[in-house]
C-alpha cells in the first residue's frame, strides 16, 4: 500500500533514472547545428581531438554530449539514419553499464553505436556480443561504415578464423562477435605457451545484444573444451603385458595400502626399462628421459591396476566392461570411470575393450566469463522479468526505455481450449480469416516439432507459409524480413526472428539484394527502385488490415519468451495485434497450472470446441510462469555458487600461468618449489614433536631416491648426536641444490632456464587438467552429503580447497622430480610442450538438449583453423625428413618426419 502510494508521488526508480538521463538530451541536441556545419574531414578529426583530451585527463562522461552529437551526425551522413532522443537515452544507459530494455524495432543496433564510439576512444577496445555469426558479420559491416568514417577500426570474430585473423580483429577499436567465440578464445588463450600467441587483449567494455538470451538462457550450460586423449589402447595392452610379468616379483615395488599408493623401487625401474626395451616400447635413453614421460605415466597406472585393485572387490567385469564397485555400499557404479588412465589400465589388465580417454582441458560459464569485463552493458526487448537475476548475478540494472512512438498493438486475452486439437483448429481458422483480408501473421511455437505440426495442418488447408529454421541464421533473417508482406504466414520457434525487424509491406533492401545477388551496384539500385513502390503499396494494405498479427500457440515457461514473440508486432507505432491460444493439454497448464484450474474452467462453462477467454485466466497463467521463473533462477543461482568455487581457482591459475609466460627466468620459482618439496618429504617422515625412534627414515630415504634421484644416508645421519628435523631438511636441500647446479652446469644456464620454463608450464597444465577432473567427480556426488545433514556447498568449498592445495603440492613435486631426474644434453632442442592436435569446443544447447559443436580444431588437412598449436619439435638426430630410410631412428613419441603432424608411433612408426 505504502509502496504504491510512494510510486504515485515520486515515480518508480526507472522513472527517476529516465528523468535524470533525459536532462542531458537538450545539451546533445544543442550541438546538432554546429556539428552539422562541419565538413567530413572536420567531423572525422573530432576523434583525434577527443583522444587527445582523454590522454590529458578528461573523463568519458564529460565528452558524452559532444561524442554522441558527432555519432548522430555521422550516422545521418553514412547510414541515412538519425538517432531519436529516446535512442540517445538508451545510449547513455549502455554507457553507464546497465541493460537497456528497448522494444523491437526501436533501433538497438544503432543505439549501440553511441556508447561504442565513446568507449572506443580510450583505445582499449570495445566488444559487441551477438547471438550468431550472421548478426555479428552483418552488424560489423553495417555499423562498421560509421566507425570507419569516424576513424575507428572494426573487427569481427566468427567461426573459422585462424589465430592471426583473430588477433587483428581483437586489436581493432570495435570488435563484433558471438558469445561462444569470445568465450572459446579466452579459454584457448589460456592454453597457449607463449604470450605472443594469445589473441585477446585485456578486457575493457562489452555490450551484449539480446542480453537475456545470452546471459540467462544460454548461461545454463558452460563452454567446454575437451581434448581427445590420443588412442593409446594398444599401448595400454602392451605395457600391461610387461607390468604383469614385472609385478610377479614383489621386490620391484613398494606398496602403501593405507594411502593406496605404489611406487617402483630403483631395481624395479631398472628392470622395467630393460623389459620395455625388449618389448620395443622404449627405443633409446632411460625411463625418465623427456620423450618417455607418457610411457612412465602408463607404467605407473598399470602398476597401480595390478597391485592396488582387485577384481570382484574394487571392480567387476561385466559385458566387456570394467564396472567400479562402491567401497561403502558394495553396489555397482554404472557409468562411472576412474580418471587419468587408471580405468584403461584396468581394462587392459582384464583383457576387455579399452575405451578411449577423454579429458576436459578448460571450461567456463558465461556468467563468469562476462563478469571478467570491468564494464558490461546489454540491450534487449525483454529484460524486466529477469531484473532480479541480472542484478544479483551480474550487478546489472535494467532500465526500460520508452518507445519513440506510442505502441498501438492490441493484445487480446488468452483463449483456452479443452484439447490441443481444438486449439490448433482455432489457430488455423484465425490464420485463414486474417490472411483473407491481407493481414500478415507470425505464428509462434515452443518447439520445432510443433512448428512442423502446424505446417502440416496449413498444407491440408492449402495455405502457403514459411517455416523458420533456426539453424540457418541468414536464411532466417531474410524470411523474417519479408514476414510483413500482405497475407504472409510465417511459423517460428522461440529462437527465431532475432536481429531483423518485421517491416510492414516487406523489407525493400532484402528484396533488392535477393534479386540482384548483391547490396551495391547499378543492378541493385534498379531493383531497389522497382521494389520500393511495391512495398509502399503493400504497407498501406497491411496497415488497413490491422498490421502484423502475432499468434502464440502455447505459453512458454518464461514470460520473457512470450513477450519477445508479442513484441515482433507494433514496431515504431505500427498497428498490430496478438493473441495466445492454449489448451489443458499444454505442458505449462498440465505441469504448472494449479489442480483447481481445470475445475475452474469447467465451472466457467468450457465446452467441446469452445474457448474460455477471461482476464482471470491470464493472471493465473502469469502466476504459474512466475513460479517457474523463480524455480529456474534458483537452479541457475545454485549451480553458479558451485562454479564460483572453480572460478576463483581458475582465475588464480590463469593469472599465475600468464606470470610464468611473462617471466624470462623462473629459476627462483623452481628453487622455491624444490625447497617446499624437500620440506614436505621431511615433514611426512618426521612429524612435529615426534621422538627419533618414531621417524620414518627408511621411507624418507626411499622417497628421496624415487622422487629426487638422490641416494642419501638419511638413516646414518639420524644416529648423529643432537641432529634434528631442521638439520635433516637442510642436508637434503643442500644435496638437491648441488645436484641441480651440477645438471645446470653441464648443459649451460641459458638452456636450463628454457627447460625450467617449458617444463613448469607443461606440468602446470597437466595438474590443472587432473584437478578439473577431480572437481567434476567431486561435484557429481557432493549432493549426497545433504542426507548427512551437512551443507553440500560448504562441503564442496572445503574439499575443493583441499584438492587445490593438493594440486599445488603435486605441481611442486612433479616439477622438482622431473628437473632432477630428466636427462638433458646441451646440444638437444629444448623440450617443447606437446600440442593438443585436435579438440572439441562445445556448448551444450540448453533448449535442444543436444551438443552444439562449435568446431573441432585441428592443424591437419580439412580441419577448422580455430586453434594454432605449437610448432612440432625438431626430428631426432640422424633423421632426415627427405630420406625415408632414416625415419626408423625416430623416437616413438616424436613428430613423424613425414610432416603429417602425428606422432611417429601413430604414423610411419605404426606396427601394422
Amino acid at each position: 500500500m505504502f509502496a504504491r502510494f510512494a510510486r504515485a508521488i515520486f515515480g518508480t526508480s526507472n522513472d527517476r533514472a529516465l528523468k535524470r538521463l533525459s536532462a542531458r538530451v537538450p545539451s546533445i541536441n544543442a550541438l546538432e547545428t554546429a556539428t552539422a556545419a562541419l565538413s567530413d574531414e572536420a567531423l572525422r578529426a573530432k576523434t583525434d581531438e577527443f583522444r587527445g583530451r582523454i590522454a590529458s585527463g578528461t573523463e568519458l562522461d564529460e565528452l558524452l554530449p559532444e561524442a554522441f552529437a558527432v555519432v548522430r551526425e555521422a550516422a545521418k551522413r553514412v547510414l541515412g539514419m538519425r538517432h531519436f532522443d529516446v535512442q540517445l537515452i538508451g545510449g547513455m544507459v549502455l554507457h553507464e553499464g546497465k541493460i537497456a530494455e528497448m522494444k523491437t524495432g526501436e533501433g538497438k543496433t544503432l543505439v549501440a553505436t553511441l556508447p561504442v564510439y565513446l568507449n572506443a576512444l580510450s583505445g582499449r577496445g570495445v566488444h559487441v556480443v551477438t547471438v550468431n555469426d550472421y548478426l555479428a558479420t552483418r552488424d560489423a559491416e553495417w555499423m562498421g561504415k560509421l566507425y570507419r568514417f569516424l576513424g575507428l577500426s572494426t573487427g569481427v570474430i566468427v567461426h573459422g578464423l585462424n589465430d592471426d585473423e583473430r588477433r587483428m580483429a581483437y586489436a581493432a577499436d570495435v570488435t563484433y562477435g558471438t558469445n561462444n567465440e569470445f568465450g572459446f578464445d579466452y579459454l584457448r588463450d589460456n592454453m597457449k605457451y607463449r604470450l605472443d600467441e594469445m589473441v585477446q587483449r585485456d578486457f575493457n567494455y562489452a555490450i551484449v545484444d539480446e542480453v537475456d538470451s545470452i546471459l540467462v538462457d544460454e548461461a545454463r550450460t558452460p563452454l567446454i573444451i575437451s581434448g581427445p586423449a590420443e588412442d593409446s589402447s594398444d599401448l595400454y595392452r602392451r605395457v600391461d603385458a610387461v607390468v604383469k610379468e614385472l609385478v610377479a616379483d614383489k621386490e620391484v615395488y613398494e606398496k602403501d595400502e593405507k594411502l593406496r599408493t605404489v611406487s617402483l623401487t630403483e631395481a624395479g625401474s631398472e628392470r622395467v626399462e630393460a623389459m620395455l626395451g625388449e618389448a620395443g616400447l622404449m627405443q633409446e635413453g632411460n625411463l625418465y628421459d623427456f620423450h618417455n614421460v607418457t610411457l612412465v605415466h602408463h607404467v605407473n597406472q598399470s602398476v597401480r591396476a595390478h597391485t592396488l585393485f582387485a577384481r570382484d572387490v574394487d571392480y567387476i567385469v561385466r559385458d566387456d566392461k570394467v564396472v567400479i564397485i562402491d567401497e561403502f555400499t558394495g553396489r555397482m557404479m554404472e557409468g562411472r570411470r576412474y580418471s587419468d588412465g587408471l580405468h584403461q589400465a584396468l581394462e587392459a589388465k582384464e583383457h576387455v575393450t579399452v575405451q578411449p580417454e577423454n579429458q576436459t582441458l578448460a571450461s567456463i560459464t558465461f556468467q563468469n566469463y562476462f563478469r571478467l569485463y570491468p564494464k558490461l552493458a546489454g540491450m534487449t526487448g525483454t529484460a524486466s522479468t529477469e531484473a532480479d537475476e541480472f542484478a544479483e548475478i551480474y550487478k546489472l540494472e535494467v532500465a526500460e526505455i520508452p518507445t519513440n512512438v506510442p505502441v498501438k498493438r492490441e493484445d487480446g486475452d488468452d483463449e483456452v481450449y479443452k484439447s490441443a486439437l481444438e486449439k490448433y483448429d482455432a489457430v488455423i481458422d484465425l490464420i485463414d480469416e486474417a490472411r483473407g483480408r491481407g493481414q500478415p501473421l507470425l505464428v509462434g511455437t515452443t518447439s520445432i516439432e510443433k512448428s512442423e505440426l502446424i505446417s502440416s495442418l496449413l498444407k491440408k488447408r492449402g495455405i502457403p507459409h514459411n517455416v523458420l529454421n533456426a539453424r540457418y541464421h541468414e536464411q532466417e533473417a531474410e524470411i523474417i524480413a519479408q514476414a510483413g508482406r500482405p497475407g504472409a504466414v510465417t511459423i517460428a520457434t522461440n529462437m527465431a526472428g532475432r536481429g531483423t525487424d518485421i517491416q510492414l509491406g516487406g523489407n525493400v533492401e532484402m528484396l533488392a539484394r535477393q534479386e540482384a545477388g548483391t547490396n551495391e551496384g547499378p543492378v541493385y539500385e534498379a531493383a531497389l527502385a522497382r521494389h520500393k513502390a511495391e512495398v509502399e503499396q503493400g504497407r498501406a494494405k497491411v496497415r488497413e488490415a490491422g498490421g502484423l498479427f502475432v499468434i502464440g500457440t502455447e505459453r512458454h515457461e518464461s514470460r520473457r519468451i512470450d513477450n519477445q514473440l508479442r513484441g515482433r508486432s507494433g514496431r515504431q507505432g505500427d498497428p498490430g495485434a496478438s493473441r495466445f491460444f492454449l489448451s489443458l493439454e499444454d505442458d505449462l497448464m498440465r505441469i504448472f497450472g494449479s489442480d483447481r484450474m481445470g475445475g475452474m474452467l469447467q465451472k466457467l462453462g468450457l465446452k467441446e470446441g469452445e474457448a474460455i477467454v477471461h482476464p482471470w485466466i491470464n493472471k493465473a497463467l502469469e502466476r504459474a510462469q512466475k513460479k517457474v521463473e523463480a524455480r529456474n533462477f534458483d537452479t541457475r543461482k545454485n549451480l553458479l555458487k558451485y562454479d564460483d568455487v572453480m572460478n576463483d581457482q581458475r582465475k588464480e591459475v590463469y593469472a599465475q600461468r600468464k606470470a610464468f609466460m611473462r617471466a624470462d627466468d623462473v629459476s627462483e620459482t623452481v628453487a622455491e618449489m624444490r625447497r617446499e618439496t624437500v620440506a614436505g618429504l621431511v615433514d611426512r617422515a618426521i612429524p612435529e614433536n615426534a621422538y627419533p625412534e618414531q621417524w620414518d627414515l627408511q621411507g624418507l630415504e626411499e622417497r628421496t631416491r624415487n622422487l629426487l634421484g638422490l641416494d642419501l644416508p638419511v638413516a646414518e645421519w639420524a644416529r648423529e648426536e643432537g641432529i634434528d628435523e631442521t638439520q635433516v631438511r637442510e642436508r637434503i636441500q643442500a644435496e638437491a641444490d648441488r645436484a641441480f647446479a651440477a645438471k645446470a652446469a653441464d648443459i649451460g644456464p641459458d638452456f636450463m632456464r628454457m627447460v625450467e620454463k617449458s617444463l613448469l608450464l607443461q606440468v602446470f597444465d597437466q595438474v590443472w587438467k587432473e584437478h578439473l577432473l577431480a572437481l567434476d567427480h567431486l561435484r557429481q556426488g557432493i549432493h549426497l552429503r545433504g542426507y548427512g545433514q551437512r551443507d553440500p556447498l560448504n562441503e564442496y568449498k572445503a574439499e575443493a580447497f583441499a584438492l587445490f592445495n593438493g594440486m599445488l603440492s603435486e605441481l611442486r613435486e612433479r616439477v622438482t622430480g622431473l628437473l632432477l631426474r630428466i636427462e638433458l644434453r646441451a646440444d638437444a632442442p629444448p623440450p617443447e610442450p606437446e600440442p593438443v592436435r585436435v579438440f572439441d569446443m562445445r556448448h551444450p544447447d540448453p533448449a535442444m538438449g543436444e551438443l552444439e559443436m562449435a568446431g573441432a580444431a585441428t592443424d591437419g588437412p580439412g580441419g577448422v583453423p580455430g586453434y594454432s598449436p605449437m610448432p612440432p619439435r625438431p626430428v631426432a638426430e640422424g633423421v632426415d625428413p627427405a630420406d625415408p630410410t632414416t625415419w626408423a631412428r625416430t623416437p616413438r613419441n616424436a613428430p613423424c618426419p613425414c610432416g603429417s603432424g602425428k606422432k611417429f608411433k601413430h604414423c610411419h612408426g605404426r606396427a601394422d
